[in-house]
C-alpha cells in the first residue's frame, strides 16, 4: 500500500496503526492519515491506549523535514500531527512540535494543519510555543469524564486537560480548538454530558465522541457498547450548548475524518 510504503521509506509512524484505529483501512484508502510524531514509544501508559510505554529514542532532527516530504507526496488538504508524550524532554516536545507545524506548512501551503497534542503537564509557555506554529487547528483531548479519569489516563487530570482548550482560546482566540471523548468505559449519560458542558465553557469549539474499543485483553474492558441512538441525542444536545460542529458515533475517532468536521464546522452539516 503506498501509504504505509512511504511512511516506512521516511521512518514516520501513524497513530492509525500504533493506536490500532478501526478505521485504518478506510482512511489509509483515502490518503486520510494522522502522523505520530517524537516516536512510537510513550512515557506514559494509559489504559486505553494501545501505543507502547518505555523509555522513547532521541528525537530525529530529520522528521519535520520528513513528515512535510510526506505530506506533499501523499498530497494531504488536510493533516493531523499527532505525538506521544514525551516527559522525558526538558520542553516536553514542544519545540519539535512547532517544527514539524512550521515546515509542513511551508512545504504545503495549501493543506490545513490540525495538532492533537499531548498536556504538555499544563504548562502554559510550552502550549504557547506550538500554538505560535500557527495549526489551523488545536485539538487536545479530554477522553473521558470526570470521575473515570484517574483510571483511565495514566498522568494527565481533568482539569489540566481543560486548562490546555481555555488557555489556546483565551489566548489565541481565532485558532480552532476541538477535542474528544471515548464513550464507553462506564460513564453515565449525565457525566459526558457534564464534561461536554465543561469543554464548552473552556472555549472548546469542535468536539468528537465515539465508541471506545478494547485494543488488547491487558486494556480497560468495555462497560458498555452505546447505542446509535444515543450518539445522536448526545451530538443534538451538544449542538443547542454551542459546539461548532460535532462528529459523533460508534467509530468516531479524535482525527477520524478530521478534514469533514472542519468542513462542517465552516461549510454546514456533515452527517456520520
Amino acid at each position: 500500500m503506498a501509504m504505509k510504503d512511504n511512511l516506512r521509506h521516511l521512518k514516520l509512524h501513524s497513530v492509525c496503526e500504533e493506536a490500532r484505529c478501526p478505521n485504518l483501512s478506510e482512511c489509509f484508502s483515502k490518503k486520510i492519515a494522522t502522523i505520530m510524531i517524537m516516536g512510537d514509544i510513550c512515557t506514559r501508559a494509559c489504559k486505553f491506549c494501545a501505543v507502547k510505554t518505555g523509555r522513547p529514542l532521541a528525537l530525529d532532527p530529520k522528521e519535520p523535514q520528513n513528515v512535510a516530504e510526506w505530506v506533499k507526496e501523499m498530497g494531504l488538504r488536510h493533516v493531523v500531527i499527532t505525538s506521544v508524550d514525551r516527559d522525558d524532554l526538558p520542553d516536553l516536545g514542544a519545540n519539535h512540535f512547532a517544527e514539524t507545524i512550521k515546515v509542513v506548512g511551508a512545504f504545503n501551503p495549501h493543506t490545513k494543519i490540525e495538532v492533537l497534542t499531548p498536556d504538555f503537564q499544563g504548562r502554559a509557555e510550552l502550549i504557547k510555543i506550538v500554538c505560535e506554529a500557527s495549526p489551523l487547528v488545536f485539538n487536545h483531548n479530554l477522553e473521558t469524564v470526570r470521575r473515570l479519569t484517574p483510571q483511565v489516563r495514566s498522568a494527565a487530570k481533568y482539569e489540566t486537560s481543560l486548562f490546555v482548550i481555555k488557555w489556546v482560546k483565551d489566548n489565541f482566540p481565532s485558532m480552532i480548538t476541538k477535542s474528544g471523548l471515548m464513550l464507553g468505559l462506564g460513564e453515565t449519560v449525565d457525566e459526558t454530558i457534564e464534561a461536554m458542558k465543561d469543554l464548552r465553557s473552556a472555549g472548546c469549539d469542535m468536539l468528537t465522541l465515539g465508541q471506545y474499543l478494547q485494543p488488547t485483553s491487558k486494556h480497560l474492558p468495555v462497560i458498555d457498547y452505546i447505542q446509535p441512538s444515543v450518539f445522536d441525542s448526545l451530538k443534538d444536545r451538544g449542538t443547542k450548548m454551542g459546539f461548532r460542529a460535532i462528529f459523533s458515533g460508534p467509530f468516531v475517532r479524535s482525527s477520524y475524518m478530521a478534514e469533514h468536521i472542519f468542513e462542517e464546522s465552516f461549510f454546514g452539516d456533515f452527517s456520520v
